[in-house]
């Protein structure tokens, strides 16, 4: 049975990052696109286990890595995501953290 992200060490998900990594370029070069996006759903979620959550407040603004979505402002975290509200929108969203870049304004 396999470990789940929080229960691995941080040797564990590098290697765990590495490895989907691998998976990611093989299924881009096979073009299954689709597959690419989960292997890098996965990594973030890994990369989020290796942060710290006590860097990331309430109340402060990101961007989201690789989209163009706007600002996202954290009302709690809750382990390793970060939830709360796109700028504009009354929608609840979580990311993990691993997918927060601080916002630097506009």
């Amino acid at each position: 049975m396999e470990k789940r992200y929080s229960q691995m060490t941080p040797e564990e998900l590098r290697r765990e990052i590495s490895e989907l990594k691998v998976k990611a370029q093989r299924a881009e070069q096979m073009g299954m696109i689709n597959e690419v996006a989960v292997y890098e759903r996965k990594m973030a979620m890994a990369e989020a286990y290796l942060m710290d959550p006590k860097a990331f407040k309430k109340g402060e603004v990101y961007k989201i890595k690789y989209s163009d979505a706007a600002p996202f402002t954290i009302a709690y975290m809750k382990g390793v995501f970060a939830w709360g509200h796109h700028e504009g929108s009354d929608e609840w969203a979580a990311y993990p953290i691993s997918l927060l870049e601080k916002y630097e304004g506009r």
